[in-house]
């Protein structure tokens, strides 16, 4: 099975920085697109930022210019760099990534458990 494992969450005053990583493990034959989601009680989880397997970026509009997401294909880890957090950051945040366990399968979605990250003074 795959496994993507979230690390890096905690406690941040609003201004500062964090950054969070997430370890893909388990039977991987191809990564594709990775990201990052947030989600908040009662709300949606909603996307924070993505990359592509060819490094191509998307981040949402709340985040564009203080966060950062990269990766590393032959760690096979993706990262989110954040900075100049702010409390409305604060929620639990989601690695996810497209996933080929061999060459006769296809892609499919999956889901870390997610690593709390909380803004506050």
């Amino acid at each position: 099975q795959v496994q993507l494992v979230e690390s890096g969450g905690g406690l941040v005053q609003p201004g500062g920085s964090l950054r969070l990583s997430c370890a893909c493990s388990g039977t991987i034959f191809s990564i594709n697109d990775m990201g990052w989601y947030r989600q908040v009680p009662g709300k949606q989880r909603e996307l924070v930022a993505a990359i592509t397997g060819g490094g191509s970026t998307n981040y949402a509009d709340s985040v564009k210019g203080r966060f950062t997401i990269s990766r590393d294909n032959a760690q096979k880890t993706v990262t989110l760099q954040m900075n100049s957090l702010k409390p409305g950051d604060t929620a639990v945040y989601y690695c996810n990534a497209d996933v080929k366990t061999s060459y006769l399968r296809k892609f499919y979605n999956y889901w870390g458990q997610g690593t709390q990250v909380t803004v506050s003074s």
